[in-house]
């Protein structure tokens, strides 16, 4: 299921009005656990940081289960932590009301964010897949205005239980990095985790596009690394991120997190032509 464009973009001048459109809402308990990893590990200062420690689940389906986890696991690391699950389907808000508790709560509303204040992490996961590409741009401008200083919004993307997992973090003014996570064993190549890119990249794994470029290059290392493949996939894939680094993709982080299956580079490597 596609959404139409031109409708997010009407409802955006339609005050008063959710701004989006009704999604799937299929999840599932644990979905997102790698994002939330990251954001507990190498985003963690970001919270720390806030002077308020709000933050969004955007679009977070028919079951509540993922805003639970996230407050849960974002509580460990800033106790007054705020996470507001917001879904712009009615009954799915009254269905999560039973949940809420203080530092937890949920309200009815789409991309417009209709909270008090300004969130420092805004989640949206599987969401934007759900709309036109020509619509993202817009969507991430309008969820990057209500940013505090120092603010990510995340627009990302995974299958079913989580195994494969990518995401795009913006700030306030532009995209930063792609992340992507997988669970060893769930591929053959690095590249079969094209088919849950962003929408803002899924169409564009094709030569030419930087995106291709990186998963090819990310192919080549992996085979390039076999031999690491007796000491166990987490060295076979610790090398792949080192040698992208050597050879000279802008790859963040380091093996801590290359560790966990798990590769973050700077948007610039992969942004659309």
């Amino acid at each position: 299921m596609v959404q139409k464009a031109e409708r997010v973009a009407a409802n955006r001048s339609n005050r008063g009005k959710p701004v989006g459109n009704v999604t799937r809402g299929t999840t599932n308990p644990n979905r997102m656990r790698r994002l939330d990893r990251w954001l507990a590990g190498p985003q963690a200062w970001r919270l720390r940081a806030s002077a308020n420690p709000l933050v969004i689940d955007l679009g977070y389906g028919a079951s509540p289960a993922t805003a639970v986890e996230l407050f849960e696991r974002l509580g460990a690391v800033r106790a007054d932590v705020r996470v507001c699950g917001i879904e712009i389907e009615p009954e799915r808000v009254r269905a999560a009301k039973a949940l809420e508790r203080p530092g937890l709560s949920f309200l009815t509303g789409g991309f417009e964010l209709p909270v008090q204040g300004q969130p420092v992490l805004v989640r949206a996961f599987n969401v934007l897949r759900q709309y036109e590409e020509a619509d993202v741009h817009g969507i991430w401008q309008l969820v990057q205005e209500r940013l505090a200083p120092g603010g990510l919004f995340i627009d990302g993307t995974c299958d079913e239980i989580g195994r494969r997992v990518t995401w795009i973090a913006l700030d306030a003014e532009r995209p930063v990095s792609l992340s992507m996570s997988v669970r060893f064993g769930s591929f053959d190549l690095p590249s079969d985790i094209a088919e849950r890119l962003p929408k803002a990249l899924i169409h564009r794994n094709v030569p030419g596009e930087r995106i291709h470029g990186l998963l090819q290059a990310m192919d080549r290392a992996w085979l390039e690394s076999a031999p690491f493949a007796s000491f166990g996939n987490r060295q076979r894939w610790t090398a792949m991120c080192r040698a992208l680094l050597d050879g000279g993709w802008p790859v963040h982080d380091g093996p801590a997190r290359w560790r966990l299956g798990e590769l973050t580079v700077g948007w610039e490597a992969v942004a659309p032509d």
